[in-house]
């Protein structure tokens, strides 16, 4: 066992002050980095030191893994959070800070590097016999090869950059005629972004459901599963709201898919907190997507539904303690959600929108939980991800979760940037929603710009207060008899943006 007294973190906005609370709450000192953008950030403040690794953009800042260690000796910093997005899944970085006889809140430079790898994962797995979607099992670069294994395959399907994510280098072929420029773009791309040019083809699933199982394992081989995340409301291939538990998955599937989940941890030796993405189709058959290597943005849902702080149980694990508790002992308790808050104009194709915060007042009240890295009159950078906040609210079923998430919706105001508060509104007042029959495609199905704007008619206004009045009247707790048995606009960050 190793004992951590200070942590940097590797990071910026409201993960960054999401790790240092916790940390704080553990009696730990924090480091800040910070860019010349983000001077008087909030994470900047709240750490106990703090200190500038370079200019604004991230490739001269938040990107420079030989400063932030250089910043770790002069400080004396025991260990590094990456938190999500930047360096949290460089194995090169993880394996300098070790090098560095720094701890790295994570997994090993092993693991990152094999899971980084999509085609290099299906491999690792393969012998675990993990559901995997039809297609190659390694890269292919010849057109007329790829072509043939596409005919056998069968159309439609997707051609995926094998070191990406994010919907880059990714291109779905409906037909063998467009085959070949589809390939060449989707190589192109994956070039161009991941500086690796390999890509594979998978049978394309049509209208999944995009499920994710949590995972933590330690330094002693135990691994468990945290249960899974529904995110399949997607712009972009990038979640935009989250939920757990999932409104389709039986007991019985959910102990299949979390089983599958921790062998595919242990065919790397998975260290730390991961989770391992499916997709689910249409007849509940589930399929490996790939596992991320690091702590995701919608990691809060499942502490509200386990009760546990997963920043927490990082550092611990990279303390080497055990985990304090088995797969028994974890159970689903009420249900949350999470609304990704970008400044984005959902009435734009969801285009980043870059300003001032004129209004930012946060909603409140139990069961409601902001992550955020922002105060009313600062200003939204053109230089990083533009998500204010993460919305989540928790409640003892889904319908309370939702009629709280609608509640808190409608106490945030935000002026001075395009954002998706309503859309976030739309969504769950959408019956697609409401009844759990949906998919990935739920934008490409129900949503148009004009959604948004202001019924036309007080019809449509009534429509839209009964069916709030719905979401709050079943969410409320039922009168019951029981016996002893019984249970009761155009962005300005496009004309803006840095490349």
């Amino acid at each position: 066992m190793r004992k951590i007294n200070k942590i940097l973190v590797a990071n910026r906005g409201e993960i960054a002050l999401r790790v240092m609370r916790s940390a704080r709450e553990m009696g730990l000192k924090t480091v800040a980095i910070y860019s010349e953008a983000d001077r008087n950030a909030l994470h900047v403040q709240y750490a106990d030191e703090a200190i500038c690794v370079g200019k604004a953009k991230s490739a001269e800042s938040y990107l420079r893994g030989d400063k932030i260690i250089q910043v770790c000796h002069q400080l004396q910093v025991d260990a590094i959070h990456p938190g999500y997005g930047f360096l949290s899944e460089n194995a090169d970085f993880a394996q300098a800070v070790q090098d560095a006889g720094i701890i790295f809140i994570g997994p090993t430079p092993a693991a990152i590097e094999l899971m980084g790898s999509k085609l290099a994962a299906k491999a690792a797995v393969a012998r675990y016999n993990i559901p995997m979607v039809p297609g190659t099992e390694e890269a292919i670069t010849d057109v007329e090869a790829a072509k043939r294994v596409a005919q056998e395959v069968g159309f439609p399907i997707l051609i995926k950059a094998s070191a990406g994510g994010g919907g880059k280098g990714m291109r779905i072929v409906s037909e063998v005629s467009s085959f070949e420029q589809q390939m060449q773009l989707a190589v192109s791309e994956a070039t161009s972004a991941f500086g690796d040019g390999s890509v594979f083809i998978e049978k394309y699933i049509g209208s999944p459901r995009h499920i994710e199982i949590q995972v933590l394992g330690d330094t002693h081989g135990n691994i468990v599963h945290l249960f899974e995340r529904e995110c399949s409301i997607q712009r972009r291939h990038q979640k935009v709201i989250e939920e757990a538990p999932s409104s389709v998955l039986t007991p019985e599937l959910r102990a299949e898919m979390g089983q599958c989940a921790v062998n595919v941890a242990k065919a790397c030796d998975y260290v730390g907190a991961g989770t391992v993405e499916f997709l689910l189709d249409e007849n509940n058959y589930f399929y490996f997507l790939e596992m991320n290597t690091r702590l995701q943005v919608e990691h809060p849902v499942t502490e509200q539904i386990t009760g546990l702080d997963l920043v927490k149980e990082q550092i611990k694990i990279a303390e080497c303690q055990p985990l304090s508790f088995k797969q028994e002992d974890l159970k689903i308790n009420g249900h949350a959600l999470e609304l990704r808050i970008y400044a984005e104009d959902p009435q734009n194709n969801f285009l980043p929108d870059i300003g001032n915060l004129t209004t930012y007042k946060r909603p409140q009240g139990l069961g409601v939980r902001v992550d955020d890295g922002f105060e009313q009159g600062m200003d939204i950078p053109i230089y990083y991800d533009p998500m204010i906040a993460k919305l989540v609210t928790f409640g003892a079923n889904r319908q309370e979760a939702i009629a709280k998430m609608l509640r808190a919706i409608d106490e945030y105001k935000i002026t001075g940037v395009e954002n998706t508060l309503e859309f976030g509104k739309f969504v769950l007042q959408h019956p697609a929603f409401i009844s759990g029959n949906f998919d990935t495609k739920f934008i490409e199905h129900y949503f148009k710009p004009e959604d948004l704007q202001a019924p036309a008619n007080p019809a449509a206004e009534q429509v839209a207060a009964a069916l709030t009045a719905w979401l709050y009247e079943t969410a409320k707790p039922k009168t019951v008899t029981t016996t002893n048995n019984s249970s009761p606009v155009t962005s300005n960050w496009k004309k803006n943006r840095v490349r």
